[in-house]
């Protein structure tokens, strides 16, 4: 005879109650919290009591992980690449072993920024106390005073941070699809500075204080009586509160709480600041952005805030599969003209590369990316992106050119 899984995990409760039935009235109220649980609690969680703890290295070594020189990541001593479902039937303990591998690799391309793309790590508020939470972004030496071109690039929603286009290539593909590094260095080699933003680093996360509530009886001029009464009643509900959990979550991970970043505490708060506080302050004549996903509407948005800005200091805007909408992000007429003007969206396609695609909103072009897989579309398109840009600046220098010649021909006039 077969026993399900979820039959085996449950007999154990069941011979729990059989046991308890037999007692008194102390062990018939265990009989009705064990009745409650079984009615409420589901399968998963149940299986949780047996899940090996949540308890993982911290470093690459630790995993026994390591890039490959072709920046794939693959086990040290059996050279296979990542492996979800280390333990079958524990998703949850393989989802959290794999967020914590997640967690090294945002902390890996942050050391590979600093060392291999040679980029500064600025700490932002500019003005935070030294107690206060606090994000930063990666800037190139040359962020603010190189007079010519400056590449701001911004990265969609979820868990990926600066540096990073997807958490799922680095682990899975390699560095170079899933990361911003071949943007940034070719960006460097042409001659661009670079700024790379944070959006999704909104705030920090600390343990929940433990709020200790002083009893009621402490101070309070009922009889002993029913003070003895209440106790008893409040016990009795921990207690119970108590056999739950045993139950219900035998790992209990910490409460936490969060602490929001002062003016960065969304991605469209984000892009505003790192504009008001740096890109508007660069001294380049041409300002590019490469911004994939949810990093196309920070984009719309910044837009929104400060069109007149950023009129006058983008060039262009290379978007990738981006989630932006002009008509619920009220995005008015002249943006809309500007950005069908200086924008292109490379979007999630069967087409070959750079084929139109119809839009059925009225804003910027969009053409395939050369894939059909989201996360891929930055790095798909990133040849395209370059020549854009470069096709972007020639344009308006070619455009500068007729005004630069009437204008020292009227000079010229008027000094005769």
């Amino acid at each position: 005879m077969s026993i399900s899984l979820s039959s085996l995990i449950l007999l154990p409760i069941w011979i729990n109650m059989a046991q308890i039935q037999q007692g008194g009235p102390d062990e018939k109220e265990k009989t009705t919290a064990l009745k409650d649980l079984l009615s409420r609690i589901d399968l998963d969680e149940l299986m949780k009591k047996d899940e090996p703890p949540l308890d993982f290295p911290d470093t690459l070594e630790g995993f026994e992980y390591a890039f490959n020189e072709k920046g794939q990541l693959r086990h040290i001593k059996t050279g296979e690449p990542f492996v979800f479902n280390y333990r079958e039937d524990l998703h949850r303990w393989n989802q959290k072993r794999y967020e914590a591998l997640g967690e090294i690799i945002t902390k890996y391309v942050y050391e590979l920024l600093e060392k291999d793309c040679n980029l500064k790590k600025i700490s932002i508020p500019v003005d935070a106390t030294e107690s206060e939470p606090k994000s930063f972004i990666f800037m190139s030496e040359d962020a603010l005073t190189n007079p010519q071109k400056l590449m701001v690039l911004i990265h969609g929603s979820g868990v990926v941070r600066a540096g990073q286009w997807a958490r799922r290539l680095i682990i899975n593909e390699d560095l170079d699809s899933g990361t911003q590094i071949p943007f940034i260095k070719r960006a460097v080699a042409e001659g661009y500075g670079v700024i790379v933003l944070n959006p999704n680093e909104n705030y920090i996360e600390v343990e929940k204080p433990k709020i200790h509530v002083q009893s009621s009886s402490d101070s309070s001029d009922e009889p002993a009586e029913k003070r003895e009464r209440k106790d008893k009643v409040s016990k009795e509900t921990k207690k119970r509160r108590d056999f739950y959990e045993k139950y219900r979550n035998p790992q209990r991970e910490k409460e936490m709480m969060q602490l929001y970043i002062r003016e960065n505490g969304s991605p469209e708060e984000h892009a505003i600041y790192v504009w008001d506080h740096f890109i508007a302050q660069a001294a380049a004549e041409n300002v590019f952005f490469v911004a994939h996903s949810y990093g196309g509407l920070a984009f719309v948005e910044l837009m929104i805030q400060r069109e007149a800005d950023v009129k006058s200091k983008v060039t262009a805007v290379a978007l990738t599969d981006s989630v932006h909408n002009v008509w619920h992000q009220e995005a008015g007429k002249t943006i809309r003209e500007w950005m069908r003007e200086n924008c292109c969206n490379w979007v999630s396609s069967s087409e070959p590369l750079d084929t139109s695609v119809e839009s059925m909103l009225p804003d910027c072009p969009r053409v395939s990316a050369g894939t059909d897989r989201h996360e891929l579309t930055s790095w798909k398109s990133f040849p395209s992106i370059f020549k854009f840009f470069t096709e972007a600046s020639e344009a308006k220098i070619s455009s500068l050119k007729p005004a630069v010649t009437r204008r020292s021909h009227r000079i010229k006039h008027e000094e005769l």
